[in-house]
């Protein structure tokens, strides 16, 4: 009997059954009196009268008339910058150790702050996840087994005084020393910064270690599995690691992943979502019976939401300064909002780019509904990328396709508006034209917008289909390969111009 693994279970049984849990509402309070108390000296706070706010009768709505919106090019150019350039009590007190770098796919790479109070965040949030999995019916074995944390790698570069990487990356670095002997592929393989070499020794080591989890992007996943896989000459993930149960994926959605990822299993996982962006731990999968992910309410975010809808955007896809945002308890359920987060690394009414749903508002549970910048809305189509994810998995059903990955842009030509799509393919076999018209019919029975735009100035849709490997070609060429890289599902013109010269080269 698996003795160590029966007392860990028991233990985070009742580590769940203990805990305590404020309403949303509540513990939303107490998170912005938190943030505004700590910052309130700081030179943001000073700025926007931070004390002032706090001593109003109503916290949050004092906030939200004294403090603008800011997007990362606002808050970068009128206070980050000065972080980096070695000045404290900027926007959080003191001065941080480390800046998270993002891998930029809706522009050029991002350099967000992360202080001790957000790793400390982020280690509690992960706490919180590893309790609820006492509600998954999951073996005693299972919490004997490693974890496989494939993010970016562990070797943060020193800049000007500070440690950068992608957040995964500064993530692992902190691991807790009792957490080691748990942790996979270990901090000397986690420090390659080569991402083919840390496959590669990933897979020298694979048969020594007992893997019961996974996490990590769902496309990077996917290639070390294949890479183990053929390095080992067997058939499926299975037989190297014949306990691993569950996935974590994050970042993403799976569902145009799944079926080409499955390709490499020998029986089903359990899938348990997260959200982890570079500001911070946001969301996960709490319990089992749902795909939707619980917001994390009561550790360092304060959450509000934005409608989004046309009005409240402007043509860069930032919310407008009059637009009206909510508080978790004026939300509705099955409406996109634009997601903003104020959090103890100094970000503040900070528009991440995701686009929410709420599923159940009172357990705080949402759904990531796509990216603002990942939006097509040219003459009108009003396409978001959940749709698109939508339509993918219907591609693949109806052609027997996987397409893991995809993305498309609105291109103007002879005066006429297109959209060209550009499908990466990992296995079977259609004609293009069949593709389009199956995509153009499911776009316009799925989306009213969508089909009032193709009767009038959206011309036609382009559906080209090339070799998944081309995508992952371009990662590589961009050097944006492996960790929390993420391909853009929508592109602008120059950045897709650039892509469709990279395409044709090959």
């Amino acid at each position: 009997m698996p003795v160590i693994g029966e007392l860990i279970k028991k233990a985070i049984e009742l580590g769940g059954k203990l805990s305590t849990e404020d309403s949303p509402e509540k513990a939303q309070s107490k998170v912005l009196k938190h943030l505004l108390d700590t910052a309130k000296d700081t030179s943001f706070g000073k700025y926007y009268g931070f004390k002032k706010i706090l001593d109003a009768k109503d916290t949050s709505q004092a906030f939200q008339e004294k403090v603008p919106y800011h997007d990362y090019d606002k808050i970068y150019k009128e206070w980050w910058n000065k972080i980096r350039e070695g000045h404290e009590d900027i926007t959080w007190p003191g001065i941080n150790q480390y800046f998270a770098v993002s891998s930029g796919t809706t522009s050029n790479s991002k350099y967000i702050p992360v202080t001790d109070e957000m790793i400390d965040s982020i280690r509690n949030t992960g706490i919180q996840q590893v309790v609820s999995l006492s509600k998954y019916d999951l073996p005693p074995d299972f919490f004997e087994r490693q974890i496989m944390m494939l993010g970016s790698s562990t070797a943060l570069k020193k800049n000007n005084g500070f440690l950068e990487g992608e957040i995964s990356g500064i993530s692992a670095s902190q691991i807790p020393f009792w957490f080691q002997s748990f942790y996979k592929p270990g901090p000397e393989i986690s420090a390659i910064e080569n991402w083919d070499q840390r496959i590669e020794e990933i897979a020298k080591n694979a048969k020594d270690w007992d893997i019961g989890s996974i996490s990590g992007i769902p496309s990077w996943i996917e290639l070390m599995m294949k890479r183990v896989i053929a390095y080992h000459g067997v058939s499926s993930i299975h037989e190297i690691w014949p306990n691993l149960s569950v996935y974590t994926p994050g970042g993403v959605a799976f569902e145009p992943h799944r079926k080409s990822f499955e390709k490499n299993l020998a029986h089903p996982l359990v899938y348990i979502d997260t959200y982890l962006a570079s500001e911070g731990f946001l969301a996960f999968q709490n319990r089992p019976g749902t795909e939707a992910m619980a917001l994390v309410l009561d550790n360092g975010i304060y959450f509000e939401f934005v409608p989004f809808e046309s009005e409240n955007m402007d043509e860069n896809g930032a919310v407008k300064p009059e637009a009206k945002a909510l508080t978790i308890g004026e939300v509705e359920e099955n409406k996109d909002y634009i997601l903003l987060i104020s959090t103890v690394s100094g970000a503040w009414r900070y528009m991440i780019g995701d686009t929410i749903a709420f599923t159940d508002k009172e357990k705080g549970e949402i759904k990531i509904t796509g990216r603002t910048k990942f939006f097509l809305n040219v003459v009108g189509s009003q396409l978001g990328v959940h749709q698109m994810d939508k339509a993918m998995k219907a591609v693949q059903e109806k052609f027997n396709l996987t397409i893991p990955e995809y993305t498309v842009a609105a291109i103007e030509e002879d005066g006429d508006y297109l959209h060209r799509w550009y499908l990466g393919k990992d296995s079977g076999n259609a004609e293009e034209e069949e593709v389009k018209d199956f995509l153009d019919a499911f776009l316009r029975d799925n989306n009213k917008n969508y089909n009032v735009a193709r009767n009038k100035a959206l011309k036609s849709i382009d559906v080209k289909i090339v070799p998944l490997t081309t995508f992952i070609d371009y990662n590589e060429k961009q050097k944006k390969k492996g960790g929390q890289v993420k391909f853009p599902r929508v592109m602008k013109s120059k950045p897709f111009k650039e892509w469709e010269t990279f395409v044709q080269s090959i």
